[in-house]
């Protein structure tokens, strides 16, 4: 054993039916680093990091901690060895408070009683200290998927481990809070702790990692110090060919007519009078930070949530969107940022969540489905957008996140929608599938269809879009065309200012 390493996984392979997640991987943690663990979605990074917090059991190979051979069955077993993580799926319990999420497995007591006045407080300087506020009081269920994984990453640094994972911590939360997750980070170093650190932002490694381990459909293809890669290096091991360098496909679409326009649109507490237009080919980028209202808006517009206030046209139509039926009805389509609440039948196949809003489409003599039209269809999506699945009958619940996420793309795609709203469209998707999504949307756009992206990535927005809208605490403060795009401009109006 050398001293130098805290963590050691050797020779770890794990098998699921139809697939080898992990074959004969090893890898190898620093005292007081941050290694980043990197590949493709499927590539089996969340497998092995589940290994090391007893979610699953390695088919072969043994754990090391601080040289010392360990078993881990269960995530109380890793919590006890010292292990805590932080999922890139989040799992809180809905109807319970921050709090008691917070405390969840290690509540204080007195007597018989829990003492919950004693966790609110805690709770309370828990999240100061990691620059959170929220009030501890709230049900998890009222928070955006934000917020969620901010109290997620609360709970793990608290349980005083020696080892932090943390599996795409920053795929929710805007420029602002990575920042402050950074600090944090540094801090857990000066503490003695070592950070297992999962993500698809190349920018993110080079600013905080020491070492970089890439992994490729279930191989290890090599760990190296990051101050020894490049971002072409890093992508070319992930993918195993060359990328072109211009990761944003933006190609020229020719701007028709205005295809969706907003007046005055208000939900009290939520946003007011907002107004924007958006026009045929054209891609409309909206910013923001937490709190900004940008989804919320979104929502609006596809029925989710009543407006009390404003106007919603459609090709110059006066409509009334009472019900996401009313948007289907009107071709708009609406991906969501939350997959796993909101997007997805987990329980069901492949097939069934394609064909999902599909099914008018799939019948003959009226209600009785195609049932080979469904397989056809499916088998298609999953050829054209890459789902890394074993079969079209795969439960999606066993896909990985990013091809999880390719699923509901593909479903609402099959409706041909003339307006299509995303919602953090490359959330937990690596960089080669993000490029396929890129050259999607750009794809459509030519098509002539109208797409309107919400994205925390600001190289994102500005790479993609032809026009932004910039939303601060519910107001819009910003509209920049794309020959004036500047992260500071964007950054300035998402933080409230207008000049």
């Amino acid at each position: 054993m050398s001293e130098e390493y805290i963590l050691q996984m050797k020779n770890i392979s794990k098998r699921f039916p139809g697939v080898k997640a992990l074959d004969n991987v090893s890898f190898n943690l620093k005292r007081q680093s941050v290694h980043t663990i990197v590949g493709e979605n499927g590539a089996g990074k969340s497998t092995l990091m589940k290994i090391l917090s007893g979610m699953y059991t390695p088919d072969e190979g043994e754990i090391l901690i601080n040289g010392k051979n360990v078993t881990i069955s269960n995530p109380k077993e890793s919590i006890q060895n010292g292990i805590s993580m932080i999922y890139q799926e989040l799992n809180p319990i809905p109807e319970m408070t921050i709090a008691e999420n917070l405390f969840m497995g290690r509540e204080y007591t007195n007597g018989p009683v829990l003492d919950k006045r004693r966790m609110l407080k805690e709770s309370k300087k828990m999240l100061e200290e990691c620059g959170v506020y929220l009030n501890p009081n709230t049900k998890m269920y009222r928070l955006s998927v934000a917020e969620k994984q901010l109290v997620e990453i609360v709970k793990a640094i608290f349980y005083n481990s020696q080892i932090v994972v943390m599996d795409e911590p920053t795929s929710a939360i805007t420029q602002k809070e990575v920042e402050n997750l950074f600090r944090i980070i540094e801090k857990l170093l000066k503490d003695g702790k070592s950070v297992i650190y999962i993500t698809h932002k190349m920018d993110e490694i080079f600013k905080i990692c020491d070492d970089a381990t890439v992994l490729r459909d279930g191989q290890l293809i090599g760990s190296k110090p990051v101050a020894e890669l490049d971002t072409q290096k890093i992508i070319s091991m992930m993918v195993g060919r060359e990328l072109s360098n211009h990761l944003f496909t933006k190609l020229d679409a020719e701007i028709g007519e205005v295809a969706l326009e907003v007046k005055n649109l208000t939900v009290k507490g939520k946003f007011e009078n907002i107004s924007f237009n958006v026009r045929k080919g054209e891609v409309l980028g909206v910013a923001g930070l937490m709190g900004a209202g940008r989804s919320e808006v979104m929502e609006t517009i596809f029925g989710l949530r009543k407006a009390d206030s404003g106007e919603i046209y459609i090709h110059g139509k006066k409509i009334n969107v009472k019900s996401p039926k009313d948007a289907i009805k009107n071709k708009v389509a609406f991906i969501t940022e939350d997959r796993k609440l909101l997007g997805l039948n987990l329980k069901a196949s492949v097939k069934d969540n394609i064909s999902l809003v599909n099914l008018a489409n799939c019948c003959v003599c009226g209600n009785v489905l195609h049932l080979k039209k469904i397989r056809d269809t499916a088998d298609a999506q999953i050829t054209a957008l890459r789902i890394k699945t074993p079969s079209r009958d795969q439960i999606v619940n066993n896909l990985s996140g990013g091809n999880q996420q390719k699923v509901v793309l593909a479903k609402w795609l099959l409706c041909e929608p003339d307006i299509l709203i995303l919602d953090e469209p490359t959330r937990g998707i690596d960089v080669g599938a993000k490029a396929e999504i890129y050259r999607l949307i750009s794809a459509m756009a030519q098509q002539g269809k109208t797409i309107i992206m919400i994205s925390s990535e600001l190289p994102e927005i500005i790479g993609m879009s032809d026009r932004v809208i910039v939303l601060h605490e519910g107001e819009l403060t910003g509209e920049l065309n794309r020959g004036e795009f500047d992260q500071e401009k964007i950054m300035t109006y998402a933080a409230g200012s207008n000049s």
